[in-house]
């Protein structure tokens, strides 16, 4: 890990420039998933105690809204059947990317100047109707993990994370071994800032055009070290960030293959977390299967 110090811009680069292309060979689709063996899918199931269980997931964001330009559709249809029944069916459609719902971004989501996850061509991976690398039907099969919860907020015994005082790698060191966890090969890690609670106290924004609270990008020296499988959190990347790159811990999907859940609810979760004096439980997320796609709406559980 590297030390306590704010990265300069040399190291930053240097961060996002230590890949992990090419280590999982031609399973490289489906990048640090890989980590997730059967053996750590059994370890996974073996938490669950007691069979309580909590989502992380947001509403489906239908309401337009500062953080939600681009609001989800839902819309009714009902109709008659015969011999007096009746049937009601509805749609959605969702612009899922972006920072109101809750979803997991596939490997072919971002890149930077060096190139994709894997160091692949955008304009060779890119297609209208798809990409060809690095999608979400890669894990068309489910993803069930070892989760973990970082808790934040407790941590720092303050009600949520601030624009002034980003998240540091460091940090979640120093919160994994407050909650007397070891960070395993293959884990889902998901990191609580207090979105909810910084909103409510904002006038209900917790981003604005002028910049967000969230994790700093000395955070990626941890991502990559402890071999996460998948980040989640509620507040996602701090910005704007100093270093002049278009993404800094966003970066740990084109670099490191990682999956991120973006927009998750965790605040439940943290309460549960706190309840049951356990900070890490079993996941399951079932992305949809959507060949060539760049990510999917995911509703995750915890299980514990």
């Amino acid at each position: 890990m590297a030390g306590r110090d704010v990265p300069s811009k040399k190291e930053v680069d240097g961060y996002l420039r230590d890949t992990n292309w090419g280590r999982w060979g031609e399973n490289g689709g489906a990048g640090a998933l890989n980590l997730i063996t059967d053996q750590k899918r059994l370890d996974a199931i073996g938490l669950v105690k007691k069979g309580r269980s909590v989502s992380l997931s947001r509403p489906l964001p239908v309401a337009p809204a500062g953080d939600n330009p681009r609001p989800a559709q839902h819309y009714m249809h009902k109709e008659a059947r015969p011999f007096e029944g009746g049937a009601a069916m509805d749609y959605y459609g969702v612009f899922y990317h972006g920072t109101a719902t809750t979803h997991i971004d596939a490997l072919c989501h971002v890149w930077n100047k060096d190139g994709m996850w894997d160091g692949k061509n955008p304009e060779e991976i890119i297609k209208f109707g798809g990409a060809t690398y690095g999608t979400v039907d890669e894990w068309k099969n489910g993803i069930l993990t070892r989760g973990i919860l970082l808790d934040i907020p407790l941590h720092r015994n303050e009600p949520y994370v601030t624009k002034d005082n980003p998240v540091h790698g460091w940090e979640l060191e120093d919160v994994a071994k407050s909650h007397g966890i070891e960070i395993l090969p293959g884990d889902a890690v998901f990191v609580y800032s207090g979105r909810e609670k910084y909103a409510a106290a904002n006038d209900g924004r917790w981003g604005t055009p002028d910049g967000r609270p969230g994790l700093h990008a000395s955070c990626l020296p941890f991502v990559k070290n402890n071999d996460i499988s998948i980040l989640g959190w509620d507040m996602m990347d701090a910005s704007p960030n100093e270093y002049d790159v278009p993404w800094t811990v966003h970066g740990v999907i084109f670099a490191y293959g990682v999956a991120l859940v973006d927009n998750s609810l965790l605040e439940p979760l943290a309460n549960v977390c706190a309840e049951e004096k356990q900070y890490e439980f079993m996941l399951t997320i079932n992305p949809l299967y959507v060949e060539g796609g760049t990510g999917s709406p995911a509703n995750p559980i915890a299980v514990f």
